[in-house]
């Protein structure tokens, strides 16, 4: 055996192995080795060390802490801090309850969302970013597949889930559609990455009156976005398991 891996798996034999976490839900709860649910924590264990105090909500600090661990970057609890709408979490709780949709900009955020816990609720994931329709009409109204997928998803936005990791003017078309009283969703996520617009799109988001989780600067991502949604979806789960158990 490897010396790191013998160290690694010393560590992990004498790590805190609670499978009752309010924060992580259960080893078993999740389809996980009690292995790979003590990594993780141990993973957890060195964020909290890493960031100490912090002014989020012990229920915003669940999420933000997640995205830290997907994407092994401080900065969404420091230069690009994560901002909640005040109602953010309640509204994603809501959400779940009406088993709606969850609409995503681009195929990425879709794909690392997990569909034991979407499965479990319900739900379902949409993306048309790669809709021939939308491909289409890139072309001749010389828009972002990303906006026109967000156009086409409209119908199933009411009362849903949006979420936007990539694309800034599927942001801005989202922000649109909003302003116009055209669509009414219960919490959009967004979290854009890149040069042009990414900043602004999320300072504009921001302003809304609509619940969102979104955060300051150029840094976002499929990574960033659906750790988001996975964390909500985890924290709920959890503790309707827990209600139940009284």
């Amino acid at each position: 055996m490897f010396p790191w891996l013998r160290r690694l798996k010393l560590k992990v034999e004498y790590s805190n192995n609670s499978n009752t976490d309010y924060k992580s839900g259960s080893a078993k709860g999740r389809d996980m080795s009690p292995h790979s649910f003590d990594i993780e924590r141990q993973s957890f264990d060195i964020i909290e060390s890493e960031i100490g105090k912090h002014d989020y909500t012990q229920d915003q600090w669940v999420i933000v802490r997640r995205v830290i661990h997907a994407t092994a970057d401080f900065d969404f609890a420091k230069e690009c801090k994560i901002t909640f709408h005040g109602k953010a979490i309640e509204s994603a709780f809501l959400a779940f309850s009406k088993e709606s949709y969850v609409v995503t900009d681009v195929e990425m955020v879709l794909h690392g969302i997990n569909k034991k816990s979407l499965s479990s609720l319900n739900m379902t994931g949409i993306c048309y970013i790669n809709d021939p329709e939308c491909i289409e009409n890139s072309k001749k109204l010389d828009k972002t597949r990303s906006e026109l997928a967000i156009q086409k998803a409209a119908d199933k936005i009411n009362n849903g889930i949006v979420i936007v990791g990539n694309a800034p003017t599927a942001l801005y078309q989202l922000i649109s559609l909003i302003n116009e009283n055209k669509i009414s969703p219960l919490l959009v996520i967004g979290i854009p990455v890149g040069f042009v617009s990414a900043v602004e799109s999320k300072l504009e988001l921001s302003k809304l009156n609509v619940p969102y989780i979104t955060n300051s600067g150029r840094k976002g991502g499929s990574s960033a976005a659906s750790s988001i949604i996975n964390a909500l979806m985890l924290m709920y789960i959890t503790q309707q398991k827990n209600k139940n158990r009284k």
